[in-house]
């Protein structure tokens, strides 16, 4: 698997002082690697997903994807972030199918393939459970629910390279879990690479194949994290003494990077 994701010797300055969010990060994602970024609060990792969507240019470095330097917003990123953002007017299916009426080169087309769409759209639904919750406002979902269709809404233009910006942190740990493994199986299926920004360790260790840690701002990395943990995990590997020793492990790095401020 090639590089997909390249960072080099990356800076993004957030003020006009000069002061920088994020400072000389330099790292790669391979094609289909699923990777979560972990660190205090205000580190950068939300800054991190605005330089790889080419929503912020660098201010010093580069950053490539699939090979070629981002110069502006990427049509191949799906993102899903902290609150499901679905617009209250629209349909579960109506919400899940914006990205095909508004990205190229579906939005050319939208109109005479809505119907083959909403069938791409549907199946998508299926697969997380939310058969039958078609014609729902987001007001008729649950929190579950909404970010079941946003995490579908994010993949059904099937993206090279899904975003995830704290997409769970607002829901209780049942549902958290439950969808750590709605995404384990979408990602076992199509193989597309995966960010995930998360404060939740267990969920870092749980899902990725290689965890950074972060320091605070300006965000550096600290620490790259091979997850050993072999495939596929189910839940119970979360009480397993591997799993809790690479929680502690990575915990320990955020307590001393906490305790340096």
């Amino acid at each position: 698997m090639g590089k997909f994701v390249d960072f080099r010797n990356v800076d993004l300055a957030y003020d006009e002082e000069g002061g920088n969010a994020i400072e000389d990060v330099t790292l790669s994602i391979s094609e289909g690697e699923f990777v979560a970024i972990v660190g205090p609060s205000g580190c950068g990792k939300s800054t991190f997903m605005k330089l790889v969507s080419g929503l912020r240019p660098p201010t010093k470095g580069a950053v490539l994807v699939a090979g070629r330097e981002v110069a502006g917003p990427l049509k191949i990123v799906g993102m899903a972030f902290q609150n499901a953002t679905l617009l209250p007017w629209r349909t579960t299916l109506d919400n899940v199918l914006l990205p095909l009426e508004i990205v190229q080169p579906y939005r050319a087309s939208f109109k005479q393939k809505r119907a083959e769409y909403a069938e791409r759209a549907r199946a998508l639904l299926k697969t997380v459970g939310l058969q039958g919750n078609e014609d729902k406002f987001p007001w008729q979902l649950s929190g579950g629910m909404q970010q079941r269709a946003s995490i579908c809404r994010a993949l059904v233009h099937e993206p090279k390279l899904l975003l995830l910006d704290e997409p769970f942190a607002a829901l209780d740990a049942f549902t958290r879990e439950e969808l750590w493994c709605v995404l384990r199986d979408l990602w076992a299926q199509q193989r597309f690479t995966v960010v995930l920004v998360t404060h939740d360790l267990r969920e870092a260790t749980f899902l990725a194949d290689t965890v950074y840690v972060m320091s605070k701002r300006p965000g550096r990395i600290l620490l790259r994290k091979e997850i050993d943990i072999p495939r596929p995990r189910d839940l119970e590997v979360t009480y397993t003494d591997a799993f809790t020793e690479t929680v502690l492990e990575l915990r320990e790095h955020i307590g001393r990077i906490r305790k340096s401020q």
